[in-house]
């Protein structure tokens, strides 16, 4: 059986374009590129959850990572960028920021752990994409032409969710997230 059979696969009937972005990423821009998102992962990452990621161009982790050990497994993947969560304590959390701006392909990303703590007007910042974690519950809107993105737990879902990431393809017109259900 192969990896896409052994997964569900939400994808999302709706893709946003966000003209003109102002900044240009460290990868400048591309036809596509490839983003994995994941949360909540709490010390463990899932041979599933790596081949879910396995091919992607860029990770990004929205907290509560639990350990040093998933960041290098992470990178072993692909480069990775991670904030901090509330259960990610020790020196080697110090070093994480509460929350990020990331800009691949063009498109500002605005990485936190947790939505409550959102300390930005994302219109105003010049966000496209707004990722967080924490609820263990993945989750896509759009709100004022902004994407908001959960991937829910790459550990353990709660109240009936399963385990899951997220893949964000970034294109020069357009968005597209879609949340990958992890095999337990």
């Amino acid at each position: 059986m192969s990896l896409r059979q052994r997964q569900k696969i939400q994808k999302v009937p709706w893709e946003i374009g966000w003209g003109e972005p102002s900044a240009i990423g460290r990868y400048g821009k591309c036809a596509k590129m490839i983003v994995g998102v994941i949360s909540d992962t709490h010390g463990r990452l899932s041979t599933a959850a790596e081949q879910a990621l396995a091919g992607v161009d860029h990770i990004l982790h929205a907290g509560d990572i639990d350990g040093p050990g998933v960041l290098d497994a992470l990178a072993a993947i692909a480069p990775a960028s991670a904030v901090r969560g509330n259960m990610d304590h020790g020196s080697w959390a110090d070093a994480l920021f509460l929350a990020d701006m990331v800009t691949l392909n063009g498109v500002v990303i605005y990485l936190l752990h947790n939505l409550d703590s959102l300390d930005i007007d994302p219109v105003a910042a010049g966000v496209s994409v707004v990722i967080s974690g924490h609820t263990h519950q993945a989750h896509i809107q759009r709100i004022q032409n902004v994407l908001y993105l959960n991937p829910g737990s790459a550990s353990h879902g709660r109240y009936g969710s399963p385990a899951s990431i997220a893949r964000l393809d970034i294109s020069p017109d357009r968005l597209h997230p879609e949340i990958i259900v992890l095999d337990s």
